[in-house]
């Protein structure tokens, strides 16, 4: 038998056919055709030790072995390509394959011998990762384990950046995209970004098991994060986790996370970033380089394969983007006011002393209560001082106060006295508009309420006595103490009056102290 290991070795090391021809033995039409094929059938050196001659014969001159087999030889490339498709399998494609042979009279393989003989060809010819992985089937997802630094154009400061990683397995086609944390938000953000670049998703989503995928994986159950499987519901696709200490689950996320390391991270080490936009910038032209890189081992690029194989069984998207959320848990506290970390919205008061579940997007605020929601605000996108309050989640003692304007406060403070009207004026008019004050003068209403006009009136004079900015806090702090009905002394008068008159003087105390001074 010919030798076709020996001579798709000596072709690997470059040497010319006639020196192959005469270290085998054997014709220049013998080694020309083996190379042919051999190219035909993409099968390159070097080959795995237990892969004979025989094996590499029936490969590459089936006829040639039919002759001397009673058996049919399977149809590979047919099995490969049928492989690709959803749901079938090599026990399906074994009892076609029987069919044919006996309408032929011939005898077919056994079902183990059959399957043996599609992975060892499938070995031979590079093409072991459809094995594992159909088209469509699953995108592996990741955190590289380096980063990249940014620094701030002004101080010199160091930050990190983050880079998110996206495999499709059957193709390795890849996507990746720099972060400022790996916090859920990030995390969603990314596959929606993902998903849009392959411009599908796939049946299966395959994450690590850090905290913005899973809340819990033990050998009996898997408690997914609740924002993450939303995202799995809105793109009809399953979360798979990859099992604790079983680095072969994700195998091609962690070989796909090296390679961007290397050809991303590290290809931009030299590189200084001042932005995150920067950071991003240069991340994708690095990833078009790497999706157009020519594989080694067997013809195309990802990005080709990607679009001959794999594309055409990606799940189609929604037609709206996936709005990332962010699921949290609270307790109501006595003022019903929620919190989605730099902003506070109402809840209904009944609920307060009960656990509430928020959920929180770019623009919206959403509270749920056994499941249904209670509650939905507009997200505030700046910090503001006052809350975002409803009246129908307000008692009907505190609704009044909601229901008044600008007028309606100003009688009120008639009523009171000429102290109240200066305090409510300020309140009115510190503001660019007048509504910036309605909750100081409702908060006002409700302390002349519980410690009476009179007393009220009082206390708006003693605050403004100490200054010319008056405030809520200030006048309940001056009823609770109850200094509005001390006596009207120099205390309350002095500030006023002579706080400008002198400087800062020393008595005779304090140079006595030190001993006598000329």
């Amino acid at each position: 038998m010919v030798n076709y290991r020996e001579i798709l070795r000596l072709s690997a090391l470059k040497h010319v056919q006639r020196d192959i021809c005469s270290a085998m033995h054997c014709s220049d039409h013998t080694v020309r055709a083996v190379l042919k094929e051999a190219a035909k059938h993409n099968i390159h050196w070097p080959l795995d030790e237990d892969i004979a001659n025989v094996e590499l014969e029936r490969i590459l001159f089936p006829d040639k072995y039919q002759k001397i087999s009673t058996y049919i030889e399977p149809d590979y490339p047919y099995i490969h390509r049928e492989l690709a498709k959803p749901g079938v399998t090599l026990t399906l494609l074994w009892e076609e394959y029987c069919r044919k042979c006996y309408e032929s009279g011939r005898t077919p393989y056994m079902s183990t011998q059959f399957g043996d003989k599609y992975r060892k060809w499938a070995r031979i010819t590079k093409a072991t990762m459809r094995i594992q992985h159909k088209p469509g089937d699953a995108i592996q997802v990741d955190w590289a384990e380096d980063t990249i630094l940014i620094y701030d154009s002004v101080t010199g400061e160091q930050s990190a950046a983050y880079l998110f990683v996206a495999v499709l397995p059957c193709s390795c086609y890849v996507y990746a995209e720099a972060c400022d944390d790996m916090k859920t938000e990030n995390w969603m953000n990314r596959h929606v970004h993902a998903f849009n670049y392959f411009g599908g998703a796939a049946r299966l989503l395959i994450p690590d098991n850090c905290k913005t995928a899973t809340v819990s994986n033990t050998r009996y159950e898997i408690v997914l994060n609740r924002s993450y499987q939303e995202l799995a519901d809105y793109y009809n696709t399953a979360i798979v986790p990859a099992r604790v200490r079983r680095p072969k689950d994700k195998s091609s996320a962690e070989a796909s996370v090296r390679f961007a390391e290397t050809w991303i991270i590290a290809a931009l080490r030299d590189r200084k970033f001042f932005s995150l936009n920067e950071v991003n910038e240069a991340v994708a032209e690095k990833l078009e380089e790497l999706n157009s890189r020519e594989f080694k081992q067997r013809p195309g690029t990802r990005r080709s394969a990607y679009l001959e194989e794999e594309q055409a069984y990606m799940l189609p998207l929604p037609a709206v983007p996936f709005e990332a959320a962010v699921w949290s848990m609270a307790k109501v506290p006595n003022d019903y006011l929620i919190s989605d970390g730099k902003n506070k919205y109402s809840v209904p008061y009944n609920l307060i002393g009960e656990k509430v579940d928020i959920r929180v997007t770019k623009n919206l605020v959403e509270v749920y209560y056994h499941g249904s929601r209670v509650a939905s605000h507009r997200r505030l996108q700046t910090l503001q001082h006052d809350p975002l309050v409803k009246l129908e989640h307000m008692p009907e003692s505190h609704q009044k106060y909601m229901t008044c304007n600008e007028d309606d406060f100003r009688v009120w403070a008639m009523s009171v006295g000429p102290m109240a009207e200066r305090v409510v004026a300020f309140f009115l008019e510190s503001g660019k508009a007048p509504e910036q004050g309605y909750k100081s003068c409702a908060s006002l209403m409700k302390l002349g309420e519980r410690y009476s006009k009179e007393r009220l009136e009082m206390a708006c004079m003693r605050a403004l006595a100490y200054g010319t900015t008056p405030s809520i806090r200030n006048i309940n702090s001056i009823l609770k103490s109850r200094l509005d009905i001390k006596p009207k002394d120099s205390a309350v008068k002095e500030p006023l009056q002579n706080s400008n008159r002198y400087g800062i003087t020393r008595g005779a105390a304090y140079f006595k102290k030190g001993g006598d001074h000329e």
